[in-house]
């Protein structure tokens, strides 16, 4: 069994996203089907893209939920049908005890990630932490100080919504 989770960017530019869904579909056909468990929040961009990429290649999904009110207070209308889409093709659900979605919330659900991972992929630019915690670049650096491998994703051609382009992540 090879449980991988992810960390990603939730503001991927349109034409990132198919950039972003090929190159994960690559990644994951080196695992068999049946020993492949993917770990995903399912937030909108790099969560939901991995969380569809593991049920395409066959394999189990879990779903953490940051906070009881996430659904309501955090997932736009627009990304509601695919976010209920995966919860209900999730063998697993584990939803946080925090009442509300807010930073200690995501820094639990992303401990979470981080102790049932044996491999983290992040869908991930490279730019640093930002000092609020949580975010995409924290959960890198934590993986790896925990000695988990990380396999990042930022193929070329990949950006975030109003930021500059980044061809390459650093190692």
């Amino acid at each position: 069994m090879t449980t991988i989770a992810v960390t990603g960017h939730t503001d991927l530019t349109e034409g990132s996203v198919l950039l972003v869904r090929a190159a994960l579909t690559k990644l994951l056909k080196q695992y068999d089907a049946g020993d492949l468990v993917g770990v995903s929040c399912i937030a909108r961009g790099a969560d939901s893209l991995f969380a569809e990429a593991v049920l395409a290649a066959g394999g189990r999904l879990v779903v953490v939920i940051p906070s009881q009110d996430y659904r309501r207070s955090k997932v736009k209308p627009d990304h509601e049908p695919l976010f209920d889409r995966l919860v209900e093709a999730a063998d697993e659900l584990l939803v946080m005890d925090h009442e509300t979605a807010n930073r200690p919330a995501y820094e639990a659900a992303n401990a979470v990630l981080l102790e049932r991972a044996d491999r983290l992929v992040a869908v991930w630019n490279g730019e640093p932490p930002g000092g609020k915690g949580g975010g995409t670049a924290d959960v890198v650096v934590e993986a790896r100080e925990a000695g988990l491998p990380v396999d990042v994703v930022w193929p070329d051609g990949t950006a975030r919504v109003g930021r500059r382009l980044i061809s390459r992540p650093p190692d």
